[in-house]
This record gives C-alpha cells, sequence and structure tokens, in this order.
C-alpha cells in the first residue's frame, strides 16, 4: 500500500536532499542557500570542504559528518533528531548526494520511519556532461564507478554489451586508461566522450572513439573529475515500439563495411574487421552476418 510523508507530522522535522556545486560556486540554487540557512543541522560528507562553501556564503551551521565509514552508526542518529523537530540538509562534497555518494542510508530509514524526504535539486556532472557531449541522449544509462578491480570492471562492461543506449559513467583519472582499454575491447570502438572538471576553470570535453581516447590519454594522461561517456556502436539508431519502449535498430552490417572502406579507403577484410569491433563481436561472427545479409 502507498505510504506518504509529511514534513510536519506530529512535529517531525524535515530531511532535505540538497545539490551543491561541482566545481563553480555560481551554481548553487537561490532554494538550496535558503535551505542551508534555515536547517538546524547539515550533513556533509567532509566537514571541511562543506565549510569552504558554508564560509563563501556566509552561512554558520551545525555540521556533523555523513560519510561512507560512519553512515550505518551516523543514520539512526540523525534520525532521532529529525523525529524531535530538525530540519537536516544532507550534502556531499560536489553535487547530488545519494548519486554515487553517501546517502541512500539514510534516506531509506527516514522513509521506515514516516519522515518526510525533499529534494533540492542542482548540479550534477553527468547530466551536465550529458548535455554538452553530442552523443544521443533522449535515453541514457547512468552506471556510476565502475569496480576498481579489473576482473570486476570487465564484467561489468560486459553487461553493457547490449545496452543500445549513451551510458554515463564516472571514473578515477588513474583509473581512466584501464577502463578505456577494457572498453575498448569488450563494447568495440564505440563513439565516446571524456568530460573533464566539468564547470571549473579547466573544463575539457575529447570528442572521439574509443580507440582515439585511448591514444591521448596514453600520450597526456587525464587529471581531475572525470567523466566518461559511450555511446552505441556506430549504425545503432533507437527507436519506440508501440509500447513506448526503446529498441535497437542495427544497420546491416554489410552497409557499415561499405561506409568504412569508403570512409577510410580500406579493402573490405579490413574494413571487416573493424566493423566487427565497433559492434562488439568477433570477426567470425561478422562473416556470418554478411553471409546471411547476401543470402536475403
Amino acid at each position: 500500500m502507498p505510504t506518504k510523508t509529511k514534513s510536519n507530522d506530529a512535529g517531525a522535522g524535515c530531511l532535505y536532499i540538497v545539490a551543491t556545486p561541482i566545481g563553480n560556486l555560481e551554481d548553487i540554487t537561490l532554494r538550496a542557500l535558503r535551505v542551508l540557512k534555515e536547517a538546524d543541522v547539515i550533513a556533509c560528507e567532509d566537514t571541511r570542504q562543506t565549510m569552504k562553501l558554508l564560509s563563501h556564503f556566509d552561512i554558520s551551521k551545525r555540521l556533523v559528518s555523513y560519510h561512507e565509514h560512519n553512515e550505518i552508526t551516523r543514520a539512526p542518529e540523525i534520525v532521532i533528531e529529525l523525529e524531535q523537530g530538525a530540519k537536516v540538509a544532507l550534502v556531499s562534497d560536489a553535487g547530488t548526494p545519494a548519486i554515487s555518494d553517501p546517502g541512500f542510508r539514510l534516506v531509506s530509514l527516514c522513509l521506515r520511519h514516516g519522515l518526510a524526504v525533499v529534494p533540492v535539486p542542482g548540479a550534477s556532472a553527468f547530466v551536465a556532461a550529458l548535455a554538452a557531449s553530442g552523443m544521443p541522449i533522449e535515453e541514457f544509462t547512468f552506471a556510476g564507478f565502475l569496480p576498481a578491480r579489473q576482473t570486476a570492471r570487465r564484467k561489468a562492461l560486459r553487461t553493457l554489451i547490449d545496452e543500445p543506449r549513451t551510458v554515463a559513467l564516472y571514473e578515477a583519472p588513474h583509473r581512466l586508461l584501464d577502463t578505456l582499454e577494457d572498453a575498448l575491447e569488450i563494447l568495440g570502438n564505440r563513439p565516446a566522450v571524456i568530460a573533464r572538471e566539468v564547470t571549473k576553470a579547466f573544463e575539457e570535453f575529447q570528442r572521439g572513439h574509443l580507440e582515439d581516447l585511448v591514444a591521448a590519454v596514453r600520450k597526456k594522461p587525464a587529471r581531475g573529475e572525470i567523466t566518461l561517456l559511450i555511446g552505441p556502436a556506430d549504425g545503432q539508431l533507437m527507436h519506440l515500439n508501440s509500447n513506448g519502449a526503446a529498441e535497437e535498430m542495427a544497420a546491416p552490417l554489410s552497409h557499415r563495411v561499405d561506409e568504412i572502406m569508403k570512409e577510410r579507403g580500406v579493402d573490405r577484410k579490413a574494413a571487416l574487421k573493424m566493423a566487427a569491433r565497433e559492434r562488439g563481436i568477433t570477426r567470425r561472427e561478422a562473416y556470418k552476418q554478411l553471409l546471411v545479409t547476401r543470402d536475403e
């Protein structure tokens, strides 16, 4: 049965999920500033980082730490304050709390206790990166951070082989090259974008295919906050079926092979190899598809 929560139920408080700038302080919203000023306490990932933000806007509040290492014990403590009528603002170091940041456990606990949870939207790195990427983003998949260990990372990438939508994910700069190389091998040479330091002074977008980005990062390792976008394989399109669900439409492999031969001036064998790599399939499978297309 559906449940409803209200911030004034039995004098209970309210948890505000407050998005903060991901780099440019001008991206703070007027509503976020008001909520931070009115809050009784601000739960934050790093008190030192949040203090810089509050000091910039001349806000003085009681801060409590809430991060991945203490959320199991801190979440119940915050719920007790909320039940006593406190207004609590939850922030992360940057962006929207609970999106690849701590917050889910607290939100879930609040809802189980019938406490109101109010989102205060704002900056988000992957949304900003998608908007300026030039990739197809009518629909997309957000994968967050891939696992740090190669075996687990490659396993996660294999689950995306049949994903026809643009994939957005975050990656640490020191792991970016490994992730790009794994993605190239597993997904094929798909269109991709590296969005670096979005909204900051050294914001940079590198666009191309995974093969191009691997070469670029090998030559000059990336620094700063990284959002990686990986598009559908070349020749894949999306359409909506009669139920409004997205379906994949791949252009015939033979057409793509012909395109590559014309674009790159290579023979059919080399073009077939490139097309197979783009679509993340073996040359043997690509050859079978080519034979089927010819027989039709």
